[in-house]
């Protein structure tokens, strides 16, 4: 088990010591889209959500999610965020939606975790205060687009 830096040597799951890391700038970006009805789309688009702004909203709770990361994933780290955004598309063509979260930090560790919290709990919210009206939404295609910094430099996701 001594390969595996998750583990101690009696397979006990760990958190991995960054102490040694140097601190560098690193960025993640994730996205994912949610399909939603036609009504939906229009609801949101002219702000006749009953339960009121429903992309502001789920800006928010993205922000508050990729915040508390490690709350959620057992082994991440506590990290200082200097920076996150959510942003959103509608795709009326296809009655999508799609979600961005960029994460930002100096740290001695990746925030690619905390960039796809932040865009999964942003399509959950989404999900959440449309399905009185659209119960057959569907959530799909999260990923991580890019991340830079670290000892494994810069990744970005290439088009299957």
């Amino acid at each position: 088990m001594e390969n595996f830096t998750h583990f101690d040597k009696n397979g006990n799951a760990i958190m991995v010591d960054v102490s040694q890391k140097e601190e560098t700038l690193r960025e993640a970006i994730a996205k994912g889209s949610i399909v939603v009805s036609r009504e939906v789309i229009k609801k949101i688009k002219y702000g006749t959500m009953e339960k009121g702004d429903v992309l502001g909203v789920a800006r928010v709770a993205g922000i508050m999610a990729a915040k508390k990361t490690f709350e959620l994933i057992p082994m991440c780290h506590v990290l200082l965020l200097t920076k996150c955004s959510i942003e959103f598309r509608i795709i009326e063509e296809t009655n999508t939606i799609e979600a961005e979260c960029l994460v930002r930090t100096k740290g001695k560790t990746g925030v690619e975790m905390e960039a796809l919290t932040g865009v999964s709990t942003a399509l959950l919210t989404i999900y959440d205060m449309c399905k009185a009206v659209d119960k057959s939404m569907v959530i799909k295609e999260m990923y991580l687009e890019k991340k830079t910094g670290g000892k494994s430099g810069e990744y970005r996701r290439e088009e299957n």
